[in-house]
């Protein structure tokens, strides 16, 4: 089973990947950690780079690219990135979109990069616009657009373990042949 987690920055796609492809034993590969690797290569932010992929579309291309790779030719993963479920296409089983309100998740981002919230929020709200733009021009894609997922969760209202119990049981209920009765996923635990 391909499953994509998207969403944007600081609602809990990491975290979320991350246990749910341990609890899984599933791989778990991050769309945010190859694109941090690449501003890190050019001695960037991430918000620099986004700024610089906003004159050089080869950056988002490049990742686009090996997102739709890493789907088309992996089985068992926990694909994560902002345009994960759109990148996947057909070859996802199931899509998840994760969210929060932009104070929640600039709290979050806060805390997890040691700066002030504000400035993460101003930061965050910048890279959503530049993102969007490309999205839209390179692919006619609207971010805003949740049609493409089979769920859409407000990460604000679950503690982590709480996001992963309510995301085990989608799995574990999700019928991809639409057959009643499918075989149960072996290994997962809930904690409801």
């Amino acid at each position: 089973m391909l499953i994509t987690v998207s969403g944007p920055a600081g609602s809990g796609k990491s975290t979320l990947a991350a246990s749910l492809a341990d609890a899984l034993d599933y791989d778990h590969v991050s769309g945010g950690d190859i694109f941090r690797s690449l501003a890190d290569e050019r001695g960037m932010t991430p918000l620099e780079l986004n700024k610089q992929a906003e004159e050089d579309d080869e950056i988002d291309r490049d990742l686009d690219r090996r997102l739709r790779d890493v789907a088309r030719d992996r089985d068992d993963l926990v694909l994560e990135s902002r345009l994960a479920g759109w990148m996947a296409g057909d070859h996802a089983d199931l899509k998840l979109w994760l969210d929060a309100p932009l104070s929640v998740r600039a709290e979050r981002i806060s805390q997890r990069e040691n700066k002030p919230v504000e400035q993460a929020r101003t930061e965050t709200r910048e890279r959503a616009e530049s993102e969007a733009h490309r999205y839209r021009e390179y692919y006619d894609i609207d971010i805003e657009d949740l049609s493409i997922y089979d769920l859409a969760i407000n990460t604000a209202r679950w503690s982590p373990q709480g996001m992963l119990s309510v995301v085990l049981h989608a799995v574990e209920s999700y019928d991809q042949n639409g057959d009643e009765g499918k075989a149960p996923i072996q290994g997962v635990e809930y904690d409801f």
